[in-house]
């Protein structure tokens, strides 16, 4: 749906290009449907739209900076896949060689806080090819293991001592717009329809929804074949006896390997014996688990609903009700198959699903896989990472997809990728980036994506302090206050 079919069916068709009092009583007469007064109840410097890991870092950047930050999400908590997703670990921060620590800055700080409370194990003490790395041996070195709960309190906590205003429970409706500059936002509130104003606003909702529905072109997964990488609903489990888990597998590591497009790794023998008692119809033929902080804690990252699209309501109702059927499979998987796991207990489910894949926006420089694979550090750079490509099988089954170490010992994201086409006063942070779909698959994961969010919310800082746009701005501002900030550019 474009962009103004979607504002019609909304009744905020005004929004788009009118001021603020032309939206009230907005609905069309013939919906049957009234918005009624819109509340004019916010006023910042910055809107943050996304509590993800990407906007919490943004909006914290931004506030250190000075700037008034209003930072919105339609959950109940900040962290986004790391917390309401149960994602974990975060992936590697380190570069190739394993030696050095290149994401740094608030990453780094959030990492320490964690670490400090009991929640988490510092990347340095995890080494590839074990039961923290659910025992993949590339790409996979010095990932953190994390504790969602306690994550969730050092997000708050670094958002309160930065001064940011956190919003709860708001959905964004629509952008304010004047002309080609965004002015803030609609948002959709157990208070009403409220307006958020804000002089520049960071796109952090993952899909590119602030950017696609002010105006800006964005790609829908990869258009070689128009298809997303497949979702999985992450789960946790408990009650493992995790030394008997770890001795069924070690034995196992010389068989890992991946033929004609498809893994098999871990507890791929115990999949064998599922699936030939006919009680596996899942598309993996292994499973990711991860050991946890605590020892008999583990992440499972093995559900896969493919074709889903996240912009889509009924698409990604359909997704959760098929996530939870697989999680309740693979239960019964480990409790009947897998040494250890006998009676393992289900903590809990992610209460939003994994989305890997969904728009790309576009700007006039889209980051090129290639980039990576040559590990280009571009003039403007605004971080360093090393993680693998790592796109998942979009076609159905287990085979399919790309997973492909860096040829180098790191490679960089360009500051152009966070400034979308035909928007102004707009910037990107997180997934929903000016990159192809392959490239996206590297940067989607949670440390990049803090980078990316630090990176965003210090420049808009500096657009507001110089009167500068996001596309004038002197990057040489941008990286001394990076730099500043303890972030690592080589």
């Amino acid at each position: 749906m474009d962009r103004r079919k979607f504002l019609g069916t909304m009744g905020l068709a005004a929004a788009a290009g009118a001021a603020l009092p032309a939206l009230k009583s907005c609905a069309p007469a013939e919906s049957g449907w009234k918005i009624g007064d819109v509340r004019d109840s916010y006023s910042a410097d910055l809107l943050v739209v996304g509590g993800g890991p990407s906007g919490v870092c943004a909006a914290v950047a931004a506030a250190r900076e000075g700037l008034k930050v209003l930072l919105v999400d339609n959950g109940n908590c900040l962290g986004g896949m790391g917390t309401k997703g149960l994602v974990g670990p975060f992936m590697t921060c380190y570069d190739a060689s394993g030696e050095n620590m290149i994401i740094r800055g608030l990453f780094e700080e959030i990492v320490d806080r964690l670490v400090a409370e009991g929640g988490a194990i510092h990347p340095s003490k995890i080494r590839q090819g074990t039961e923290f790395t659910a025992w993949i041996s590339e790409g996979h070195d010095h990932c953190t293991p994390f504790d969602p709960e306690i994550l969730k309190k050092v997000y708050d906590r670094l958002c309160a001592e930065a001064g940011v205003k956190v919003l709860f429970h708001a959905n964004f409706l629509s952008p304010i717009m004047k002309g080609r500059k965004i002015c803030g936002a609609l948002l959709l509130t157990p208070s009403g329809v409220e307006a958020a104003r804000a002089r520049m606003v960071i796109d952090a909702t993952g899909d590119g929804t602030v950017a696609f529905r002010a105006g800006a072109p964005c790609v829908f997964g990869d258009p070689e074949n128009n298809r997303v990488q497949p979702a999985s609903l992450f789960f946790r489990i408990n009650n493992v006896d995790t030394y008997r888990l770890i001795d069924d597998v070690v034995p196992h590591l010389p068989e890992f390997r991946r033929v004609n497009g498809v893994s098999y790794r871990c507890l791929h023998w115990r999949v064998a014996e599922a699936e030939a008692a006919g009680e596996w119809d899942l598309a993996r033929k292994s499973v990711n688990i991860w050991r946890s902080v605590e020892k008999d804690q583990w992440v499972v990252n093995c559900t896969r609903i493919h074709g889903v699209d996240a912009t889509n309501c009924e698409s990604l109702t359909d997704a959760e009700v098929e996530g939870r059927r697989q999680v309740e499979e693979l239960m019964h998987f480990f409790r009947k198959y897998v040494p250890g796991c006998e009676v393992a207990t289900l903590m809990g489910t992610g209460s939003t699903m994994g989305i890997r894949e969904s728009r790309h926006v576009q700007g006039d420089f889209v980051l090129p896989v290639q980039d990576l694979i040559d590990g280009v550090i571009p003039d403007d750079n605004i971080l360093l990472s090393a993680n693998s490509i790592d796109v998942h099988g979009a076609m159905g089954g287990p085979a399919g997809g790309l997973y492909m170490p860096i040829n180098k010992n790191m490679y960089g994201v360009p500051y152009r990728c966070l400034l979308p086409k035909d928007v102004e006063g707009l910037l990107l942070a997180g997934r929903c980036i000016s990159a192809d779909s392959p490239a996206a698959g590297a940067i989607r994961v949670m440390p990049p994506a803090m980078a990316i969010g630090q990176a965003a919310g210090t420049a808009a800082a500096l657009c507001l302090q110089h009167g500068a746009s996001p596309a004038s701005l002197d990057y040489a501002d941008l990286k001394a206050s990076l730099l500043k900030q303890k972030v690592f550019l080589g």
